[in-house]
């Protein structure tokens, strides 16, 4: 099962980050992830993305609060729903290229799902649908892409909030 991860960073917690990024790097290494890297806000780090395989919500759990840089501190919380790969690929199969960033956009929603057939695919570096643990109710969409208008891949009025935040392809330098 695929589970969406966001873990926001505290305020003042960059020389934390700084200090365990090898060990977060090691952490991320046993795990299978689908997409992962940092977020932005002009700039300053703000957090970090991580969509991994795991099989259940338990351990999807597990991975997001067992993380080295949770466990010391540098988040101040962390969204974790199950996932829906729409595109069924990684970030690494994104024909785009790994080079520059992106953006991280996620719609909150209830209800009747939409966006279920992702605008603008040839932008998308992975795109799905938020989902309660057991995958029966739709919450939302997360995805990652490469556009001068990010949040023009959903349709905004249909979502209660929808966030954007500058995102970078993650793992090991």
């Amino acid at each position: 099962m695929e589970f969406f991860c966001f873990h926001r960073d505290r305020p003042g917690s960059l020389p934390l980050r700084e200090r365990l990024v090898q060990e977060h790097w090691s952490y991320m290494d046993s795990f299978e992830l689908i997409a992962r890297g940092p977020t932005f806000s002009d700039g300053v780090l703000t957090g970090s993305v991580h969509v991994v395989d795991v099989p259940d919500a338990a351990a999807a759990r597990a991975f997001a609060f067992d993380e080295p840089n949770y466990q010391a501190g540098a988040y101040r919380d962390v969204l974790v729903r199950r996932w829906r790969n729409v595109l069924g690929r990684t970030m690494r199969d994104f024909p785009g290229g790994h080079e520059g960033g992106g953006h991280l956009v996620i719609g909150f929603a209830s209800g009747e799902p939409v966006d279920l057939v992702p605008r603008h695919p040839g932008e998308l570096i992975a795109y799905g649908s938020l989902l309660s643990d057991d995958g029966t109710a739709w919450l939302g969409t997360a995805a990652l892409v490469r556009s001068s208008d990010p949040a023009s891949v959903l349709t905004r009025d249909r979502y209660d909030a929808v966030e954007v935040h500058e995102w970078e392809f993650g793992g090991r330098r």
